[in-house]
């Protein structure tokens, strides 16, 4: 694929486009953790199957909605790590289907899930390690409302349900044994939170992975694609929020950076300045659109001994529908005055909720307008943003040993993770998951376990641990 740039094609062509093919597209194409965009028209195919056909067929269908079914299938996929339960997560799909699928029903019914999580349970006082997994699954099912809140009747609430879910994350952090150490890392003015989780206390120098996020997962997927594979085999495992992400967007208002070499860094400097850290085996993974951006940094943090991109993305702006790439013109009052004299008034609402969700990590005008219940009127800026964030050029500087990874029926990066591969000149490998192992679609949301074993296998043979 090859980016497409702005083209001169008349109002009414353009808007007839928005209407049959991005609008659709962007509404198959939402997915928490995914690209910072809908899947491009010409997979519609790939998108149909997402929601009940083809590749999530008969019990894999929980929403008709192949937005909410991905995020719903990432929810139950956590039940492996103890960040969901099975029960919950289908009685909840029960009382939304009975409800009406709507962003409202489905914030609500995952709301009211969590709040009841972190209040008492029924029963005898709870001990350490009730609280503990109840703090996980509320975690993760404030991150299910939090994705669609933007579309429900309560937008405004975005930042108030981050902080929830954060909450939880701490608490179950804090009921850890051993809990993890906190601290904040130097980055600019706005530190980077992080949470180092380790085996034990012994501190005995050990490999250390650092995992890295999407553009819009929470700290509790993190745990699910990583941190107890992790220690299970002797690791310790670094979670942290970067520009764009989690407390950095939600709360300090910092958005992404094509950049992502200036996060790791001081990463790599805090691990390194730890007794418990073995220098010589730091692996750095990125989840969704961060296999973009671990990637990019790896091209220049020559301390990372392994590269694991999940799957490998070169190009985030194809996420994007083509319809709507060529808004952009590389004239920011021209790409404005389409974007609103042409586009808004014709884009369907639920697609314009998609969009507001996909361009807020990247503009804080337009998170604050969201949360209005408006959509943005600057266009050009995120979209620059974003197509910042291509690192074909870089790539090929990549030194460390590097796994990418692809999945069938990939939603948002379709041929992106084999263009990746194609590129390196680093010790490689190139590894599909696929539909008959249960692990189709974009992240294996259906299989984290069998990812995490995956990314696991190879980084023990890569480092030699």
């Amino acid at each position: 694929m090859s980016p497409v740039h702005g083209d001169s094609h008349s109002g009414p062509t353009r808007r007839a486009l928005l209407t049959a093919g991005a609008g659709a597209a962007l509404l198959a194409g939402c997915a928490r953790g995914g690209a910072p965009g809908a899947p491009a028209a010409a997979t519609s195919s790939s998108a149909a199957a997402a929601g009940g056909g083809g590749l999530t067929p008969g019990a894999m269908t929980l929403f008709k909605d192949p937005a909410y079914n991905f995020n719903g299938l990432l929810a139950l996929g956590g039940s492996g790590a103890g960040a969901a339960e099975v029960g919950e997560v289908l009685t909840a799909v029960n009382a939304i289907n009975a409800a009406g699928l709507t962003a409202q029903s489905y914030v609500r019914t995952f709301r009211s899930l969590a709040d009841r999580l972190v209040a008492a349970p029924p029963g005898a006082p709870a001990d350490g390690q009730t609280k503990r997994f109840r703090a996980l699954r509320a975690a993760q099912y404030y991150g299910q409302a939090l994705f669609f809140v933007l579309g429900s009747d309560d937008p405004g609430s975005e930042e108030q349900l981050y902080k929830a879910g954060r909450a939880a994350w701490d608490a179950f952090c804090d009921l850890c044994e051993p809990a993890p150490v906190k601290a904040n890392v130097p980055y600019g003015t706005t530190p980077l939170p992080v949470w180092f989780f380790r085996p034990d206390t012994s501190g005995a120098p050990r490999p250390t992975v650092i995992l890295t996020n999407g553009s819009d997962g929470q700290n509790v997927d993190m745990w699910t694609y990583g941190v107890p594979a992790a220690l299970e085999r002797g690791w310790n495992a670094l979670v942290y929020d970067g520009p764009g992400q989690g407390q950095l967007l939600f709360v300090d208002r910092v958005v992404f950076t094509p950049t992502w070499e200036r996060v790791v860094t001081p990463l790599v400097d805090w691990l390194t300045a730890r007794s418990d850290v073995d220098a010589r085996k730091i692996a750095l993974t990125g989840l969704s659109m961060a296999g973009d951006l671990a990637p990019r940094a790896a091209a220049f943090e020559t301390r990372i001994a392994a590269l694991v991109a999940m799957p490998g993305c070169v190009e985030p702006w194809l996420g994007f529908p083509p319809e709507i790439r060529k808004i952009l013109t590389p004239d920011k009052q021209r790409t404005n005055d389409i974007w609103n004299k042409e586009v808004v008034p014709e884009l369907p609402p639920e697609a314009a909720d998609v969009m507001k969700k996909r361009f807020e990590p990247f503009s804080v005008p337009a998170m604050l307008q969201a949360r209005q219940g408006k959509l943005f009127t600057d266009f050009y800026t995120p979209a620059t943003r974003i197509k910042a964030l291509t690192i074909t050029d870089v790539v090929p500087r990549i030194k460390a040993p590097t796994l990418v990874l692809d999945y069938e029926g990939e939603q948002f990066y379709p041929g992106q993770p084999r263009r990746m591969y194609e590129a390196l000149t680093s010790p490689k490998d190139y590894l599909k998951l696929t539909a008959a192992q249960g692990a189709q679609l974009h992240c294996s949301p259906m299989a984290p376990q069998l990812h995490c074993e995956v990314v696991f296998d190879w980084l023990g043979k890569t480092l030699g641990t």
